[in-house]
């Protein structure tokens, strides 16, 4: 703690000037008029938003000091790496920190993990891994760093925070190219933020002096300040600018439509075709992998192979997945009847159902599962546990059978295998017996792993109390049922 009267080392993220602040101060001194929308003849595929560009800031300084919900750590698998931004990090966040990121057992190299600021100004930080860079891996490089700025951005949003600080992920050691890297960082987050920008408040580049020059020289290709930089920097903007999300493009994944079906293309787009059919569409004439219709009889005639068979559940999957990024879910969003809390005794991601959350008869059920692919498709590929809060649930919140079944026979194969445990919390007889009858008779697979919980206080022999989030009716249910849990963790808000 700072001595008394002694000014902070830490800085607001409010107090620092926006990304259009300066250029807007130029502006006026220049008594430079805007260009007309009617003078602009193309549009850059990133145009001009005033509303975006409030919410960013490019800060020359450490991100260690940022005053803001969470910042970000680079690291490596074993979240061990020395760089200055782990070592400020560590420095100021004291030694529990250490202590903290032990439990997490490592990061995967694209993936996000959370932990509390200790001592930092910042409430949480973000702890991503970056890829190493190789020429001839490039493709796969750009993935894996999407998947970091990405996933960060996702960790903010389901944790509902306002402000997150971004160091530059792209270490020295790990030879990322700092323009390349530059591009995939901005374009990612400008995407997130026409898709989600009302769960973020402020978005930070917390850069070196090397690195602000590049920032600099790119942010004006996806955050123009005016229509007249936006024309300005059109020409400057790469081939590759990825999806609609700012994910890179691999041409060879793209689905290819025929303007005219029947009608054969050349050799070389048929062999572009063969190499990854997982995200085909549901056009009438988008390109299908031979004859859906005899494949569809030979899967009823029990005749198909168990490869043929997994490729067609992963198309099926896919284009779940693709309905559940593009439809509006903020309703169900809403019901707060599933999220991510912390992490088990082993390290794995908690996931909290709460029963009592979800009204059966008044909400659109399709609804219901396209959200529960949209939250759970990037966790379920690592092992998680499901924590199903069954306490005081009556007949308009319980789950249809046949829902579950179509749940279960939907979800893409890792869900099942990276499930390790399902934890059923204040069940009732009449629950056990309907859970048996589905895991015996309509499922498989799923029995051996669900754990019947009575009490809190067994929950918290697997799941610390501090590691999961839990609703403040069922701590009274809990304390009324079977006595009170004494924890120095408060409750979490009202779910």
């Amino acid at each position: 703690m700072d001595p008394l009267g002694a000014p902070s080392q830490f800085v607001d993220v409010d107090s620092l000037p926006g990304w259009s602040d300066a250029y807007e101060a130029k502006q006026l001194d220049c008594h430079q008029s805007p260009v007309e929308k009617a003078q602009v003849d193309v549009r850059s595929p990133f145009p001009y938003r005033k509303d975006i560009n409030e919410k960013i800031i490019l800060w020359k300084g450490d991100v260690a000091l940022l005053n803001c919900t969470a910042i970000v750590n680079t690291s490596n698998e074993t979240l061990t790496d020395k760089n200055p931004v782990s070592e400020s990090i560590f420095m100021h966040a004291g030694p529990d920190l250490k202590d903290e990121l032990q439990k997490l057992k490592g990061c995967r190299t694209g993936e996000a993990k959370l932990t509390k600021g200790f001592n930092l100004a910042a409430r949480f930080i973000i702890h991503t891994v970056g890829p190493k860079y190789k020429s001839r891996y490039r493709t796969a490089a750009e993935s894996s760093l999407y998947s970091c700025y990405r996933n960060v951005l996702q960790l903010a949003k389901e944790q509902a925070m306002c402000s997150v600080g971004f160091c530059v992920i792209n270490t020295l050691k790990r030879c990322y190219p700092l323009e390349d890297a530059t591009h995939i960082a901005l374009r990612t987050v400008r995407r997130f933020l026409e898709i989600h920008g009302e769960t973020l408040e402020k978005v930070v580049f917390a850069v070196s002096e090397l690195e602000e020059v590049t920032y600099q020289k790119l942010l004006p290709l996806y955050f123009p300040r005016s229509l007249e930089e936006e024309i300005q920097s059109l020409p400057y903007l790469p081939a590759d600018i990825g999806n609609a999300e700012g994910e890179p493009v691999v041409p060879e994944r793209q689905i290819r439509i025929t303007e005219k079906p029947g009608v054969p293309d050349d050799a070389s787009d048929e062999e572009g075709l063969e190499t990854d059919l997982s995200f085909i569409g549901s056009h009438a004439f988008a390109r299908m992998e031979g004859d859906v219709d005899k494949q569809r009889r030979l899967i009823l005639q029990g005749q198909l192979s168990e490869a043929a068979l997994q490729k067609q559940h992963q198309r099926n999957y896919n284009r779940w997945l693709c309905q559940a990024r593009a439809e509006d879910l903020s309703d169900i969003a809403s019901l707060k009847a599933l999220y991510q809390t912390g992490v088990d005794n082993c390290g794995r991601t908690v996931m909290v159902v709460v029963g009592r959350n979800i009204p059966v008869t008044l909400i659109d059920m399709e609804k219901a599962l396209l959200y529960f692919i949209h939250v759970m498709d990037h966790i379920a590929v690592k092992e998680y546990v499901l924590v199903y809060f069954h306490t005081l649930t009556n007949y308009y919140n319980q789950l249809d059978s046949n829902f579950l079944k179509k749940l279960y026979d939907v979800v893409d194969a890792k869900y099942k295998r990276n499930l390790k445990a399902l934890y059923f919390v204040h069940p009732t007889f009449r629950s056990k017996v309907s859970a048996w009858f589905f895991t015996t008779f309509t499922v498989s697979g799923l029995k051996d792993k669900i754990h019947y919980v009575e009490s809190l206080q067994q929950l918290f022999t697997a799941i610390p109390p501090e590691q999961i989030d839990l609703p403040p009716f069922v701590l009274e249910y809990d304390a009324r049922e079977n006595g009170p849990y004494y924890s120095s963790y408060p409750p979490s808000p009202d779910l």
